[in-house]
């Protein structure tokens, strides 16, 4: 029998983020991933909400590739330790009766979680780079719960590998320059005008001093098949879209180029804002200048039955968030995490030679 009390828990964590329905379908343009010769070991990977949730799973989980993280309103590794009700509560608006997971204990079981073989010695995250942040006005994940994210880190990193900027008074949503609400709004498509530039902060902090920034980019974007990368190539069943978008500047078109992986917040899929992120997140007019190619994965809406019907396996998530609470699996947050194996396996890809070559 379904656990009703569970499926409406799911249903508050993603009514809580704020983010919405839809379903994807694969474009007709949607083509093979290819090879690009990419470094690897040079990628990094950043997120806001349900995707910086995702980008911390994704760094511990693969820290022996990833040079760095930056995290937008987000929380500790496997700070939901698989509950729903935990992600609503100690991870989003933490109280005295729902305090935030305990990072001693989150540090132990990733500790653990290492020793067993599912995840990256975390000793090699202390060779990466963290950017955090936290709006003073975030209304859906408060601040309290990244301040466990940087105590957190903190555990594995020494001095200025790490900075936390808190002291904005911007919403929940990816802070830029010149793009979106007002710099104070909690709200669709959870894109804040704050006069800062947040993609560009976290990518000179991860990888040091970078060249200036294109006037406008002039890289093109591509649409790929993200259903390769999921079990049975059914990426619905997962809650991703059948097709994720890359940006390509020029220069890697022949270069040798690394890969930032830009992960959106639930409500901030394609499908439900276009290209607001992945178009104007800031990332993309860096990349040109600085050899670099920027991954955008995306998620789907998916609420119901899988299928063939008869397997029991209810994914709930409207809202199209990524899986931080375990929607997916329990494993969702080690190299065994269906997305987190979907997004290994694109870069896996990027990092294969040119066709032809």
């Amino acid at each position: 029998m379904v656990d009703l009390k569970s499926m409406r828990n799911m249903a508050r964590v993603i009514l809580v983020l704020g983010l919405s329905t839809g379903h994807a379908a694969l474009s007709i343009a949607a083509e093979r991933l290819r090879g690009f010769a990419t470094d690897i070991g040079e990628t990094s990977v950043s997120g806001i909400s349900s995707g910086a949730f995702l980008a911390v799973q994704f760094h511990v989980a693969h820290s022996s590739i990833v040079r760095g993280a930056g995290i937008i309103a987000g929380g500790p590794y496997y700070c939901a330790e698989n509950s729903s009700s935990r992600a609503t509560r100690n991870c989003m608006k933490p109280d005295a009766d729902h305090p935030v997971t305990d990072v001693i204990r989150l540090k132990s079981l990733t500790d653990a979680l290492a020793r067993s073989g599912a995840i990256d010695d975390p000793a090699r995250l202390q060779n990466s780079r963290v950017w955090l942040f936290s709006g003073k006005a975030d209304a859906v994940v408060e601040q309290p719960v990244m301040d466990a994210l940087f105590r957190y880190y903190r555990s594995y990193l020494e001095g200025e590998r790490i900075v936390y900027k808190n002291d904005l008074d911007a919403g929940h949503a990816m802070v830029t320059e010149s793009y979106g609400k007002a710099c104070s709004y909690n709200g669709p498509p959870f894109m804040d005008d704050c006069d800062y530039d947040a993609a560009g902060a976290l990518l000179a902090h991860i990888y040091g001093p970078l060249n200036p920034p294109s006037a406008e980019s002039g890289g093109r974007f591509v649409e790929f098949d993200q259903r390769e990368f999921l079990p049975g190539r059914d990426a619905h069943a997962h809650s991703l879209a059948d097709s994720g978008m890359a940006y390509v500047p020029a220069a890697c078109e022949s270069g040798r180029c690394r890969v930032h992986v830009a992960l959106h917040g639930c409500l901030q899929h394609r499908d439900q804002v276009g290209d607001a992120f992945y178009g104007h997140a800031g990332y993309n007019r860096w990349a040109d200048t600085n050899a670099m190619i920027v991954l955008y994965p995306q998620t789907v809406a998916r609420y119901g039955w899988g299928w063939p019907f008869w397997n029991f396996n209810v994914v709930w998530n409207p809202n199209a968030c990524w899986d931080w609470w375990g929607y997916d699996g329990a494993d969702y947050h080690t190299r065994n995490g269906v997305q987190v194996k979907a997004i290994r396996g694109m870069l896996d890809r990027l990092a294969e030679p040119r066709p032809g070559s």
